[in-house]
């Protein structure tokens, strides 16, 4: 097996959970050679081009950058084999490898995954985590191949899930996570102790795109149910109620003990503490919330703020 300080590394990811994995190796025995990213998108008023999590790195740490809009083309895979990888990282890179691509690297590429496979495979493995309730999710690498996460499993790390995490703690500790792992995996390769292990294809859930829809808050649910909806949609895309039609961002929410004969969606009291809202089962406490056109505020702060939200009034139903 190559030793690391020669092995020829090529990282591939786009965003800040993938950073955290090139931060990594860009400081170990395996700094990549060259980094693939996806090409800069318009954000902001006014859309101008943004550079990425993953391409700010590469260039602090000076290594070349390649961003191509996909792999459809040979020319594009021509050019990931001039860089004669001995394996390819993929961390969130968010572009479909085909088979062609993943033959290139010597070892085939290694993808860093936010979850104990098989155990949601998908686009969303943090936030659908958090909306299932499970109590432990973790860090698994994986050998690709052309199948959606079902390569055979090389390490697994845990972590477990706190009551009163959002997406965006855990996404920032499994960021942390990922990255040991992965130098961990690395490790593993270059002594030849990897003993890769083929899924359970049995236990497999997918964790689907999470949509805007999905976080609009329905008060005909219970709110333990809509607690875990406001830890999974933050910050993205933040979970949400209507109230006389104005859409009321929800950041922080817990559910509370009380109890009422109120019908779901009635503001039954607020206070410094936060907002409590009837639902179908229970009382939800909205502790941090944002008013249309508004900044983010603590309910407390909003409250002080002359609030158009009062007790007595309902949050608006959703339609059927």
């Amino acid at each position: 097996m190559t030793t690391a300080p020669t092995l020829r590394v090529v990282f591939a990811g786009t965003p800040e959970f993938a950073a955290c994995s090139l931060r990594a190796l860009s400081e170990s025995p395996y700094r990549p050679i060259a980094v693939y990213c996806q090409p800069d998108r318009p954000a902001g008023r006014g859309r101008k081009l943004r550079i990425g999590p993953v391409k700010q790195v590469a260039l602090d740490h000076s290594i070349d950058i390649y961003q191509p809009p996909d792999f459809r083309s040979q020319a594009s895979i021509d050019t990931l084999a001039a860089l004669k990888p001995d394996i390819l990282i993929v961390v969130a890179y968010g572009l479909i490898l085909p088979p062609a691509v993943l033959d290139v690297p010597t070892y085939g590429a290694i993808n860093v995954h936010a979850s104990l496979l098989p155990r949601w495979r998908g686009a969303a493995p943090i936030q659908r985590a958090i909306l299932a309730g499970d109590e432990e999710t973790g860090i698994t690498t994986m050998q690709m191949d052309k199948g959606l996460d079902t390569g055979a499993i090389l390490l697994r790390r845990a972590c477990p899930i706190l009551a009163t995490d959002s997406a965006a703690d855990l996404h920032d500790r499994l960021g942390e996570l990922g990255a040991q792992t992965l130098l961990d995996t690395l490790d593993a390769l270059c002594a030849k102790a990897l003993r890769p292990q083929k899924q359970d294809d049995a236990l497999a859930c997918y964790a689907k795109k999470i949509t805007v829809a999905e976080a609009a808050l329905d008060w005909s649910l219970s709110a333990a149910e809509l607690a875990l909806r406001v830890r999974a949609f933050n910050p993205v895309p933040v979970a949400h109620g209507f109230y006389q039609g104005e859409r009321y961002k929800v950041w922080r929410a817990i559910t509370m003990a009380d109890t009422t004969r109120y019908p779901a969606g009635r503001i039954v009291a607020m206070s410094k503490d936060g907002i409590d809202v009837q639902t179908a089962d229970g009382v939800l406490r909205i502790q941090t919330l944002q008013a249309p056109g508004k900044r983010v505020l603590a309910a407390g702060d909003y409250i002080n703020g002359n609030p158009a939200l009062a007790v007595g009034q309902s949050f608006d139903h959703l339609p059927a």
